[in-house]
Order: structure tokens, then sequence, then C-alpha cells
């Protein structure tokens, strides 16, 4: 992974919720925006206006003499959309609609990516001046060789700051790099006749904000699978509205983005992907086919919502039926470890370590195997649907042992209705084995 390919999954959240299927304005959810990496203007929040105003992430790193840091912080920065009919020449007026070439346009905000880059940064305390400056653009809308209207876009000015701050680690390899990003822009609520104080505030808000941030003569750790002794000042380093994880820049070196969804290290872009849905954390296939049933009304809405949901109308719209294929599903094995006989430890069925249909575990003294009855006594971290199971009973169908040492046992509620089903396609639940009570030890009990 480089950092080109870092850049993608850094998109992903840049773009994260920018808006919704049905991908129109009229859709109740689309007319809340900006719902990740939202730093409001300052007094937003406490007006039940906003967000909170800043976000800050802590990292760990191993400098060198002379390490220095580049950080490169990314961000959205709302425009309004204003549809403007041609009245008379030199004369213009606002209005709810205007249908031009079959294209039907609205009012409605977009959003332009910000990026300001900071190169070459020491590890020292020190605060930046962030700063985007107000604009507007006019695109005219021609109709048969003459301009019947325009769409004027209007941005506004963002203030903030971004500070580092360093402290020694616990372990003498390490510091603790803190990186704080704050919005001071200045807002009044009520300002704008027609508009909500929350869309007042959200053209005053950096929105998906995040840090890309790489190292020269320095090397990050990761928070969640780092080596052991940088395990305490792992465990030191407070998140604030984000999350860092570890990616790569282009030499393959580790780098580091701060984003405001929670992440694995070195998170990817899936290659059959064809492009952005908005949405990252939904199936690509689910939205293409839901994209696919839509009206020609409908999708003609969408199209004059935003320039970026009619790019989607048209790429599903395209889809040949091997790209929609490629959707369906991918099984990735490259990098996986296996056992000194080259047997793959993820599959049982090549692996003579491991026969979960054979093998058994002690539970109370006793011997639970494959036909074992147990009572299901949910407990760690358990969930909703555990909870619903608690005080059922079951029958155990595979003992499973997991590479960390751990121990599973995958079970079919006695009496389901679906539980040949469920056995024949092995859905099972799971439970450790301190989650349930043999029935034969209460049985020999009484």
């Amino acid at each position: 992974m480089t950092l080109a390919a870092a850049r993608q999954v850094a998109d992903a959240v840049l773009y994260e919720g920018y808006l919704l299927y049905p991908y129109r304005a009229s859709s109740a959810k689309n007319q809340v925006r900006w719902q990740f990496g939202v730093l409001g203007p300052e007094g937003a929040a406490e007006a039940g206006a906003g967000e909170e105003p800043a976000l800050s992430a802590q990292v760990l790193v191993e400098p060198q003499p002379g390490a220095r840091l580049d950080v490169h912080l990314r961000f959205l920065q709302v425009q309004s959309r204003v549809v403007e009919r041609r009245a008379a020449a030199g004369y213009w007026v606002s209005v709810a609609e205007l249908t031009v070439g079959g294209t039907r346009w609205i009012p409605f905000h977009e959003a332009v990516s910000r990026e300001i880059s900071l190169p070459g940064l020491a590890l020292a305390e020190q605060q930046h001046r962030v700063s985007v400056p107000s604009g507007e653009d006019i695109e005219e809308l021609h109709e048969d060789g003459r301009v019947v209207g325009r769409l004027v876009r209007r941005r506004w000015g963002l203030d903030g700051t971004l500070a580092v701050s360093v402290r020694p680690g616990q372990d003498p390899r390490l510091v603790v790099v803190g990186l704080r990003v704050d919005n001071h822009t200045e807002w009044s609520p009520g300002a704008v006749d027609g508009w909500s104080d929350r869309d007042v505030a959200a053209r005053y808000s950096f929105v998906g904000t995040h840090l890309l941030v790489t190292a020269e003569r320095a090397r990050f750790h990761s928070l969640l699978d780092g080596p052991d002794w940088a395990g305490a000042d792992a465990a030191s380093c407070v998140q604030s509205r984000c999350w860092p994880v570890l990616v790569a820049d282009d030499a393959g070196a580790d780098a580091v983005l701060v984003a405001p969804l929670i992440l694995a290290d070195h998170p990817a872009i899936a290659p059959e992907s064809a492009g952005d849905l908005f949405d990252a954390t939904e199936i690509d296939e689910i939205l293409t086919l839901r994209v696919m049933t839509m009206t020609e009304q409908e999708k003609a809405d969408a199209r004059g919502t935003d320039p970026r949901a009619a790019a989607i109308l048209a790429r599903c719209d395209s889809m040949t039926d091997s790209a929609l294929e490629r959707l369906h599903g991918a099984r990735r094995d490259e990098g996986l470890p296996v056992h000194g006989d080259d047997l793959p430890w993820w599959d049982a069925g090549q692996d003579a370590h491991v026969e979960p249909e054979k093998d058994a575990v002690l539970v109370a003294g006793v011997p639970v195997a494959k036909g074992s009855r147990v009572l299901l006594r949910p407990s760690r971290r358990a969930d909703a649907q555990d909870l619903f199971l608690a005080g059922l009973t079951a029958v155990v169908a595979r003992v499973y042992f997991d590479v960390d040492g751990g121990t599973h046992l995958g079970v079919m509620l006695e009496d389901d209705p679906g539980g040949d089903l469920y056995g024949a396609t092995g859905r099972f639940y799971y439970f450790a084995p301190d989650e349930v009570e043999p029935l034969a030890a209460r049985e020999d009990a009484r």
C-alpha cells in the first residue's frame, strides 16, 4: 500500500455520508447532512445547532535524530448552491427549481475538498493557523444556445488552528505526539432567513475532518497491534472524536491516518468497488441494486440534487453483468500464516491439528464434544442476541480452537425448527466454555 492508496481510503472517509441513498434532496436523511468529522464553529454545540469545535489524537513515534513530520489536514468546505432564472438582461431571480435541457436543478448544499499541508514539522510544541477564504462561483445554464439560468455557489471563510504537542513515552525509545485541530470560526444563529441554525452552523464547519501524517527519520507504531514493549505507551494515548490507524507512504514505511471513523490498521478500498457510494459501511452490491430499482423520476430528482449523485446513477446504469458479479463477494487468502507442514490454519478440513467434530473440552470437569447437551449462560460481553438465548438448552455441534489459544463451542438450539438447515450449512451460535453448563453434570448431581 502506498500513500496514493491511503488517500483513496482518506477520500472515502472524507465523503462518508456526503449524500445517502436514495441520493435525493427530498429524502429526510439528506436534509440532515454532514455527520462525520464535523468541527462546528465556536458556540454551535452549546446552542444545539452544531458539533464540538475540536478533535485530537495521540500517536506513538519512535524518532531518530532530525525526525520530521509532514501533516496533511483534509476536510470539506460547505458551499450553498442557489438556482437563479434569467428574467431579463442582467437580472436574475432565485427559484425553487429550474429545468434546463432535461436536467432539474434545485437549491442544495454541496462541498469542496480542501487540503492544507504542513511539511517538515519538528517534533516540538507548535501551533499553526488554518485559514480558508470565502468564495463564489457562477455556472451558467444554457438551452438552445442561450443562457436561461445559472447556479451560484457561495462559500464562507473558515479559521482554525492545528497544534502539535510532544511528550516523552514511558519507554525511552518513544515519544507521544499529539495532534489537535480546532475551529475558531465565528458565526451567528438566525443570521439567514429561511435557514435553520444547523444549516448556518454547517457552512462555518470543517466537515469530514481527518489527518494524513508521514514521517522522515521516524517510525510510527500501531495502537492496535504494536510491539509488546510499546504497550504501556499505546494504552496511555488519548483520542477525542477520531482514531489513528497505520497506513503506508510511497516508500512503504508506516504513515498514520487520523480518521473520524474507527478503522483497523492498513485499511483499503476493495478492488471490486467500482466507485464511491458515500456509505463506506454499506455493501456496494446492495446499494447498486437499490439504485437500479429507482424509477426514472426518482433518478431525475437525484441527478438534479448533486453532480456526484448523477455520477453514481450513470455508473450503476452502465454497470456490466461481470462488474456487478464482482461485487457479490471475494475471498482473500494472501499473507495468512501456515503451519510448518504448509497446511493453512484457517481450513479445518485440511488441517489435521484440529477436528471440530471430534475435539472435546472439559467444562466443570465434564467432557463436552459434539452431541453434548448444554444450558446456555451468556456472560462475555454478551449482546442482545446472546441474552435472548440465556437459559435455553442446546446441543454442541463443533468444538473450535483458535490460533490465539481460545476455545469456542458451536451450538444449535434444541427444538429449533430451523436446526437441520443451520446444521447443514454450518450456521451455529458460538459460546465460550464458561458460558455453558453441561447438562450431564446437572443430571449426575441429581
